[in-house]
């Protein structure tokens, strides 16, 4: 691994699930008190982080609307359930020693501060943590297009995927003991094959940006630190599968 990181400024997409650990419901306190380490081994050495936080361990608008609630009802609830996983995350990190900021998009200032690009940008530059919840605070958009979206306006150098399983795969790893895996893929290739890495929205968003990703499993402890420092982990999606792992913003 080399001694200085490849990207300054990233975001860490964590799944709702991610968060659950092998319960596969709720938040595990051990699983968050691992991620927030990790978290706090890259800060420690000057990476910008911001953390976009799922909310699937609580609830899914998505499985809310097909029972026949209202979607956008059902979405607002899921926001409600990426602060609970953010505030986990925020208690973890402060245990570590650290000075996190947890802000919203829905306005709730009890808990949390208002979603304010520049003082987002500005809380990353003094070496905070940023973790972003509550999506977009619209409903209809997932918190994947949340983490396209702010990475594109904090103009982050990558996006961190962070699933369960080692890279992206022609099929479900899970279920499919010879499922094929990708070392590297394009925006392109990873839209046309319907890989489900995140949906359209959010996979056109980094295209036109030219933000690249990289999906690992965030269950082997020290990935992020790798995948920061540029070691072939997961799989890389960028501009063109072809392409080696450079494709940075200036």
């Amino acid at each position: 691994m080399d001694n200085i990181p490849k990207y300054r400024r990233v975001v860490l997409k964590l799944s709702g699930e991610a968060l659950a650990g092998a319960q596969g419901y709720g938040i595990d306190p051990d699983v968050v008190n691992t991620i927030a380490r990790q978290i706090k081994d890259v800060a420690d050495d000057g990476v910008e982080l911001a953390v976009v936080t799922g909310g699937g361990n609580i609830w899914r608008g998505v499985a809310g609307s097909a029972k026949g609630m209202d979607r956008a009802t059902a979405d607002y609830m899921g926001m409600l359930a990426t602060v609970m996983n953010s505030l986990a995350l925020h208690d973890a990190l402060q245990k570590h020693g650290m000075d996190p900021r947890t802000m919203t998009a829905i306005e709730m200032r009890e808990v949390a501060e208002p979603y304010i690009m520049r003082r987002a940008i500005r809380h990353m530059e003094k070496g905070r943590v940023v973790i972003l919840a509550a999506g977009t605070g619209n409903p209809y958009f997932s918190t994947d297009t949340t983490a396209a979206l702010r990475a594109a306006e904090i103009e982050a150098q990558v996006i961190l995927m962070a699933k369960r399983v080692d890279g992206v795969y022609d099929s479900d790893p899970l279920k499919n003991n010879k499922a094929i895996k990708f070392d590297k893929l394009s925006y392109i290739e990873m839209i046309n094959r319907g890989l489900g890495v995140m949906d359209a929205t959010a996979a056109s968003l980094c295209m036109d940006n030219k933000i690249p990703l990289i999906v690992f499993n965030l269950n082997v402890e020290g990935n992020i630190k790798k995948a920061i420092y540029g070691e072939k982990i997961g799989t890389y999606i960028g501009g063109d599968s072809n392409d080696e792992r450079d494709i940075q913003r200036s």
